[in-house]
């Protein structure tokens, strides 16, 4: 069989981890930077026993039940085993220790401190201890001679020593290693090791490559290294027959070589490929155990037999076959006798044999190609018997031949098969319940939730189970004893949930403490069928869930009345509830290169049962694992997972999820991780608890509960548009929870959507103008095909405002478009309305108050003077012509806050708007292409741009308004006024006098006063310096006398103009109080309330068009 690595499991916290078998073989035994040590029957040992030993733990051994461990505390301490109990301490240093070993017989230890010393101390008595002086650095390693004569170590000094024990000296250092300050900074912990038995060989790992030092020459005999090996090796170890050498590395590779033929004939690598700080080989078997940097442990089965020898147990008939067909014409009989005679059966053979479905690249064999049967075959049958007898008499003369002995001449036999060059399986994660810590420590949080928290104390003084409540006025906090030995739980507002697994007498159980129940019976429990238990639990609103063994999920209501059962795609991981809701992660298949394969379902248990998640793939980090999965507090489902990311369903992009948060930027060490509590969308908060050096909290004391921001990873977060982009989708995922509670029946409080509405119209509006700003104009349309009706018009303006008229066009489509839309939207909610009112007598007629932030996407509704008979007149029109004009939603005010671009400005054409505009620029200058095109239409809607005061931005937007047809705009406004028909003629005469270019009251005024300038500044020559003095003097003339010139510009007198305009003013007024859209409609209104706001910059400007 190949080498079998089975599947890691979670050790100690993350860091430096250490491990060895003890004399027999029967147990595992690690320590790590938690401080514990622990002994483990096998990997899969559910509990361990557990030694605290102190803060951390840097290195064991286990000798004749003696436990010596390295502690944080600078401490070589003793413990018997496998009891447990305090046996002293051996040796102090003045800094933590690193490195401690036993030596061949168990009466010594040798230890090696970052004070740059190395000692040995006898175990029984430790006064008698020997210390060795000569590095300049902390040392990282120690091996004992297995004849109790050298003593090697290794340095951060970048040397290799070998000490003479009974004198202290060292004869002989090399310098191999890179240097550096401390253990933490070294590049590799070179963890030497002696050749076991006799001794000859020093192994040391450098760089990529194991160098083996002959005993008292000193000499390097050889390096064994392999092109496999692409980073730094870490620590290498004996077989006890010390025929074959383990070495690992930085990035998570194991390789083994047979030291006698210099061939690699395992290679194996870390599911995760994470740093190989601890290897042991099995004293009698073919297991090594090791532990990475990440505090996992891990074991290699049936790598070779470390005695030189294959045990009876390990040729199956498989094998026995299969020696049959690679020697045709052998007896069957005879080839048994030479399998079973222990002397002459050696790895190297049986490798060959043996290792025929290799399945793996990382267990591939050394010569890296087929092997083929005839290079077997072509020997007779006695080439065999001559092999065998080889392997024999070098076995048998291995305390006096060399290491260049025989074996290494010998053929090197291959697999017959070609080995698998694909990727490996990844083990299957185990079940967990979200919010809980891991099940085999005394002391752990069941379950840590919005709702409360539920403790599990299991030692020798109490074994029970503490439930808090975060609100107290929900329940008080409550003590359940444990004698059933509960392992998972779930806690809601309603009621505390536990399981237990079954056992040889008890089946597997689910028990309900229901807090609401109103009656005296609160708890129940049903037991589970036969062979079946409960892996995962989960509390809703009404409802309790219990997933299975038997891959069936068990619905029950909250006071036990069992429900619906159905079975479950694939092995259950984890599921959570939240009111109707409910989420199921399970395996959907075996994920490979370390990524799990794991599917989601969501189901609505509500009145209409249904299912939103048919079993899709849950998106995953590479080589991550799912670490908790639940609702936030709005009922949105998320889940994190190993590697820090958030994820979040996107409900408004059909059911995908989104990344919303990466915990890992908030963590200060690479060690340090934040155990994920809870979720809130309103305010974005994300509830972790801060674990410094572990993946999560202990129980005491009581862990602070810290509050993580989020953000989506949108590239270029750093600039002013990628922050606002990051802001405003965010803005948007969260807060599609109301669209699903408004849609679900749910209350919500609609003065937060319209917040939330704002805000992202507010950050779509910076967008734009930022766009405007870089010349993107194709970006500004595309940000406006975001906007609400209400924000394009806004941004309209803008673009007016900032001279681009493309754009503004553009814009103006833009609206149009949108107001088509919401048109053949409102109609479909009219029909929708009218549906309802045959079903449901005496409902009302006018428009709903829940129905219109939904109909006009609007944020808030400005009711001020403004009727529901109004509404439903603009209805119609809309519908009929197909487009709206601007005017005509006048009364929506949707941005009230201050801000950049906060001020509706819903009109156009309105005075409103018209005020809003003068009062963010005035300009004194107008576009000769805006006028030209303007003069080109006459439409009674539409006011000449020259006279009226009027901002160019306005005039931009009502000449773009003209897109539709004039015949309906002119049928449209004849509709909406007849009897108003006689004060829009003199909308039309100024237009045809502007046609005419009649002369102004300043250019009259300045024809009779031409001579009068001359006269005072005889040095003008030219022109515009006159007009310049002009505008200056006329400015200073009266308001009477500038009215009275523009009057006789006009062909008439400043008094007729006045009466006209005191008629036309008590006109618009008594209709305004008849007809309040007329008002916004009437454009000659703001001209003839206010003739004093024409400025002389305006009249000049006039003149100057003339002029061309």
């Amino acid at each position: 069989m190949p080498a079998t690595q089975k599947p890691m499991r979670y050790g100690h916290t993350e860091g430096h981890t250490d491990v060895c078998f003890d004399d027999s073989g029967s147990c595992i035994v690690t320590c790590g930077s938690d401080g514990d040590v622990r002994i483990w029957e096998d990997l899969d040992d559910d509990d361990p026993k557990s030694i605290n030993v102190g803060e951390k733990a840097y290195s064991c051994a286990l000798k004749n039940g003696k436990l010596v461990t390295a502690v944080s505390n600078n401490t070589i301490q003793v413990h018997t085993f496998p009891e447990g109990v305090p046996d002293g301490i051996l040796t102090r240093f003045t800094t933590n220790a690193n490195h401690v070993v036993f030596n061949g017989d168990g009466t010594k230890i040798a230890a090696g401190s970052s004070d740059f010393l190395v000692k040995i101390v006898d175990v029984m008595d430790c006064s008698q201890q020997k210390t060795f002086r000569g590095h300049d650095a902390p040392v990282l390693s120690v091996s004992f001679d297995p004849k109790d004569i050298f003593l090697a170590s290794a340095s951060c000094d970048g040397s290799v020593k070998v000490w003479q024990i009974s004198d202290q000296t060292c004869p002989i250092s090399w310098p191999l290693l890179q240097k550096c300050n401390d253990m933490v900074n070294a590049k590799s912990i070179c963890r030497l090791a002696w050749q076991p038995k006799t001794g000859k060989l020093l192994a040391v790992p450098v760089e990529k490559s194991v160098k083996l030092y002959r005993r008292e020459t000193w000499n390097n005999q050889f390096d064994l290294s392999d092109n496999f090996i692409s980073q730094t090796l870490n620590i290498v170890t004996w077989s006890p027959c010390g025929q074959y050498l383990a070495a690992g590395s930085i990035n998570g590779l194991i390789i083994i070589w047979n030291v006698e033929t210099k061939n690699c004939i395992e290679r194996v690598k870390h599911e995760k490929g994470y740093a190989i700080c601890g290897l042991s080989w099995h004293p009698t078997c073919g297991q090594i155990a090791y532990t990475d940097a990440e505090g996992n442990l891990g074991l290699l089965e049936n790598v070779c037999d470390p005695s030189g020898k294959m045990s009876n147990s390990k040729v199956s008939s498989r094998v026995e076959k299969d020696y049959n067909d690679l020697f045709d014409g052998d007896d069957t009989s005879n080839v048994g006798d030479c399998l079973n005679d222990n002397a002459v059966k050696t790895h190297s053979f049986s490798k060959g044999i043996v290792n025929d479905e290799e399945d793996d690249d990382d267990l591939m064999l050394a010569s890296g190609r087929p092997r083929q049967r005839s290079h077997i075959l072509e020997d007779d049958e006695n080439s065999v018997d001559v092999t065998m007898l080889k392997i024999g008499s070098s076995l048998f003369k291995e305390e006096e031949d060399d290491q260049g002995g025989s074996i290494h001449h010998l053929p090197v036999v291959t697999s017959q098969r070609p080995f698998y060059d694909g990727p490996m399986p990844t083990p299957r994660q185990k079940p967990f319940q979200p919010g809980s810590t891991p099940s085999h420590l005394t002391h752990r949080f069941m379950v840590w939730n919005s709702f409360g928290i539920i403790r599990c104390y299991n030692d020798e003084q109490d074994n029970a189970i503490d439930v808090e409540f975060h609100d107290t006025s929900i329940h008080h906090a409550t003590h359940l004893s444990n004698t059933l030995n509960y392992t998972v739980a779930d806690l809601s507002h309603e009621a505390v949930l536990l399981a237990c697994e079954s056992t040889d007498e008890l089946a597997s159980k689910l028990f309900c403490l229901h807090l609401s129940s109103w009656d005296s019976s609160k708890e129940w429990i049903v037991d589970m069928p036969p062979n079946e238990d409960i892996e995962a639990i989960c509390l809703g609103q009404g409802w309790a869930a219990a997933a299975t063994s038997s891959l069936l999920l068990r619905l029950f209501t909250i006071g036990g009345v069992q429900k619906e059962v159905f079975s479950l795609p694939g092995p259950i991981v984890s599921m959570a509830g939240h009111g109707e809701q409910l989420v199921i992660v399970y395996h959907r298949g075996t994920g490979f290169d370390g990524d799990q394969c794991l599917g989601v379902q969501l189901l609505e248990l509500g009145k209409k049962k249904k299912q939103i998640l048919h079993g899709d793939p849950l998106p995953l980090t590479r080589k991550s694992y799912l670490v908790w999965v639940g609702f936030s507090a709005e009922g949105t489902p998320c889940y994190v997972d190993s590697e820090g990311i958030v994820r979040m369903l996107n409900r408004g992009l059909g059911h995908t999820w989104t990344p919303v948060c990466n915990i890992r930027e908030h963590c200060k060490g690479k060690s340090d991780h934040y155990w994920v509590v809870g979720i809130h969308e309103n305010p974005q908060q994300l509830r972790c608890i801060p674990c410094k050096g572990s993946r999560f909290p202990p129980t005491l004391p009581r862990p602070a509960v810290a509050v993580l921001s989020f953000k989506l990873p949108y590239c270029q977060t750093a600039t002013e548009k990628g922050q606002m982009e990051e802001q405003y989708w965010r803005s948007v995922i969260f807060h599609n929870h109301l669209d699903y509670l408004a849609k679900n029946g749910y209350e919500y409080e609609e003065s937060t959507k319209n917040q939330a509405t704002r805000e992202q119209q507010e950050l779509l509006m910076k967008m734009l103008a930022l766009s405007c700003k870089l010349e993107r104009e194709f970006r500004c349309v595309e940000l406006a095909g975001l906007m609400t009706q209400n924000a394009v018009n806004l941004a309209i303006k803008y673009a007016s405002l900032s001279r681009r008229l493309i754009l503004a066009q553009r814009l103006s489509e833009l609206a149009v478009e949108k107001a088509a839309e919401l048109a053949a939207t409102q109609a479909e909610e009219e029909e929708e309305e009218d549906f309802r009112k045959k079903l449901n007598a005496g409902y009302s007629n006018t428009s709903t108050e829940w129905s219109q932030p939904r109909l006009r996407n609007q944020v808030e509704e400005d009711t001020e003077d403004n009727g529901e008979a109004d509404d439903t007149e603009e209805r119609p029109e809309i519908h009929k012509h197909g487009a709206v004009t601007f005017s005509s939603q006048g009364r929506i005010n949707p941005f009230k806050v201050s801000g950049n671009f906060k001020e509706p400005a819903v009109s156009v054409n309105s005075g409103r708007s018209t005020n809003i505009l003068d009062s963010m620029n005035k300009s004194s200058k107008k576009s000769t292409v805006l006028n030209r095109a303007t003069d080109n239409e006459k439409s009674p809607v539409i006011k000449p741009l020259i006279p009226k005061p009027k901002s160019k931005q306005a005039s931009a937007a009502s000449f773009f308004q003209k897109r539709t047809s004039q015949t309906d705009r002119t049928e449209e406004v004849k509709e909406e006024n007849p009897k108003n028909s006689s004060s829009e003629i003199p909308a039309v005469c100024p237009q045809n006098t502007e046609n005419q270019r009649p002369k102004t009251g300043f250019q009259m005024w300045l024809e009779e006063n031409r001579s009068n300038i001359l006269s005072d500044n005889p040095d003008f020559s030219d022109e515009a310096d006159i007009i310049k003095e002009g505008m200056v003097r006329f400015k200073v003339l009266s308001t009477e006398e500038r009215k009275a010139w523009t009057a006789k510009a006009k062909g008439g007198t400043a008094s007729d103009g006045a009466e006209e305009k005191k008629r036309k003013r008590a006109v618009d007024e008594s209709q305004e109080a008849e007809n309040q859209e007329e008002k916004t409609k009437n454009l000659n209104l703001p001209k003839k309330q206010k003739p004093l706001d024409l400025s002389t910059n305006q009249k000049l400007s006039a003149f100057a068009f003339k002029q061309e």
